[in-house]
C-alpha cells in the first residue's frame, strides 16, 4: 500500500526483527533469570509490539529455545576463533592459556554473560525439548579441547571447565587462578604420583 505520497511503505526485514526479539530475550535474562522471562518483558526490552514476539515465537518455551541456540552458535564461533589464534599448542601451554579464558568468567565484564548463558544451559535439565541443543554446547566443547590432546581427555577438560565455571559464578567466591591452573594441569599432564600405564601391547602379553 502506497503512503500519502506515493512511496511504498518499507517492509520490515523478518530476520532482524527476530534477532532483536532473541537478543532481547538474552538481555531480559540476565537482568531477571529464567523466571523473570515474559513476552511483554521481551517485547519491551527490544521495543517492539508484544504481538511481534507472540508472533515469532508462540511460547515462552520458544524464547528460551531461540535465546539458548544463540548463545551455543556464539560460543562456537568463539571457540573456533581462540583455537584458530592458538595453534600448536602444548599440554602445558593449554593448561596456561585455558585457564586465563576460564578466568575471564569470572570478571565484571563476563560474569553477567556467563551467568545468563549457564541459566540457559542448565534449563535443559527440566526441559528434554531443550537438550539437544545442550548437546551441542557439549560437543563443541569437547571438539575444541580435542585439538590438543586425546578424546578421552578432551571430555575431561571438557567437563572440568564447565564445573569449574559454575562453581565459581555460584559460589560465593570464584576460585584462584592457581587453583584453576592445578587442575587443569592434573588433567592434562602426567600425574608424577601415579605408576605409567600399560600400553595396550603390554596388556595383551600378560593376558597370553
Amino acid at each position: 500500500m502506497a503512503g500519502q505520497e506515493g512511496t511504498p511503505r518499507r517492509r520490515r526485514d523478518p530476520q532482524r526483527r527476530i534477532e532483536e526479539i532473541v537478543a532481547a530475550t538474552e538481555r531480559v535474562i540476565a537482568a531477571k533469570g529464567i523466571e523473570g522471562l515474559t513476552h511483554r518483558a521481551v517485547a519491551e526490552e527490544a521495543g517492539v509490539p508484544l504481538g511481534a514476539t507472540t508472533y515469532h515465537f508462540a511460547t515462552r518455551e520458544d524464547l528460551i529455545a531461540a535465546a539458548l541456540q544463540k548463545a551455543v552458535e556464539r560460543f562456537g564461533a568463539y571457540l573456533e576463533a581462540w583455537g584458530n589464534e592458538r595453534p600448536g599448542l602444548t599440554p602445558e601451554q593449554f593448561a596456561v592459556l585455558l585457564t586465563d579464558a576460564l578466568m575471564t568468567s569470572f570478571s565484571p565484564e563476563g560474569r553477567g554473560r556467563n551467568v545468563m548463558e549457564f541459566e540457559l544451559y542448565l534449563a535443559a535439565l527440566r526441559r528434554p525439548a531443550l537438550r539437544e541443543i545442550a548437546d551441542q554446547y557439549t560437543e563443541l566443547n569437547i571438539r575444541a579441547c580435542s585439538r590438543y590432546t586425546d578424546p578421552v581427555t578432551a571430555a575431561a577438560v571438557a567437563a572440568a571447565t564447565n564445573g569449574i565455571t559454575l562453581r565459581g559464578l555460584a559460589n560465593s567466591k570464584p576460585p584462584t587462578r592457581d587453583e584453576v591452573e592445578a587442575i587443569l594441569r592434573r588433567i592434562l599432564t602426567p600425574n608424577p604420583a601415579l605408576p605409567p600405564a600399560a600400553s595396550a601391547d603390554t596388556d595383551a602379553e600378560a593376558g597370553a
